[in-house]
């Protein structure tokens, strides 16, 4: 009997480890958020498409009118995981994993919500130029969700 006790805690224990790592009721719950449209000058805009999960939606680099940069992902929609981040690539675009880990990212931070209209101030003195792509990015798993290549704003 007590090594069929020690195999049942071993079992939840491994089960336990398991549920945390890969968190599978995320893949069910969805997390809407809609902040504020941004006030100031459209700099870039570019339109997100999936890469490991479905994604999609827009995102626009905005001057505000003291002179800081947002990041704003509007009627934005991709799957819910553990430990997504928002970031911007110094790339043109980030077809695959391996192109945001070796062209260099900033992180704005956690993903706010897998749906809805979400903002992200850039760090001060971001080159825009150089980080030309936003990912969502899965840190957990090392794996880019989706992507939007950003463009000069018509």
């Amino acid at each position: 009997m007590a090594k069929r006790g020690r195999i049942i805690i071993l079992a939840v224990v491994v089960l336990a480890a398991l549920w945390y790592w890969f968190r599978p009721e995320l893949a069910f719950i969805d997390n809407r958020t809609d902040e504020p449209t941004i006030e100031g000058q459209l700099l870039l805009r570019g339109e997100f498409r999936g890469i490991a999960h479905e994604t999609s939606g827009i995102a626009e680099v905005f001057r505000t009118a003291h002179g800081g940069q947002v990041l704003r992902l509007r009627d934005f929609m991709t799957s819910n995981g553990p430990e997504v981040e928002v970031y911007l690539v110094a790339a043109a675009d980030a077809p695959d994993d391996e192109t945001v880990t070796k062209s260099g990212f900033i992180s704005l931070g956690a993903l706010k919500g897998n749906l809805g209209s979400q903002n992200y101030v850039l760090p001060a003195n971001t080159d825009i130029a150089k980080y030309r792509c936003v990912s969502i990015w899965c840190k957990r798993f090392g794996v880019n969700f989706g992507v939007a290549p950003l463009t000069q704003a018509p």
